[in-house]
């Protein structure tokens, strides 16, 4: 009887803290939710960053954001936050079977391939002119 009891309460208290932590927002695939959060993280990224125009990733995974002075700043998911990073060249961007694929002068940030539907042509043109 005490080994059910014991069961019990531990399925209990497993419970109470799955419900804890889904309240708390925890856990789960963070993704870029739309235009508005982009502009939110780029904020977050880069002072001041004045985000003009924005394409997200289709699986919202990453985005490109344009700033006012012509600066673009990659964010993709790291871990369970975003970070981002200026594009400063087109060097490393590459448009392939509808998939532009960025990477920055960060190495560690490694490269990122977007799906950006019917944009992405338009976005590697603009970032070929960096």
């Amino acid at each position: 009887m005490d080994v059910l009891l014991q069961l019990g309460a531990s399925a209990l208290a497993i419970l109470a803290l799955a419900a804890l932590a889904h309240r708390l927002g925890l856990g789960g695939e963070p993704r870029i939710r739309d235009a508005a959060h982009a502009r939110a993280l780029a904020e977050e990224a880069i002072d001041g960053f004045d985000a003009q125009d924005i394409a997200l990733d289709r699986a919202g995974q990453a985005a490109l954001v344009r700033g006012g002075d012509g600066r673009v700043l990659l964010l993709r998911r790291h871990g369970a936050r975003f970070a981002g990073r200026l594009v400063t060249g087109h060097g490393d961007v590459r448009l392939d079977r509808g998939l532009l694929f960025v990477a920055t002068a960060d190495r560690r940030f490694g490269s990122v391939a977007l799906d950006l539907g019917p944009a992405a042509p338009r976005w590697a043109a603009s970032l070929r002119r960096l």
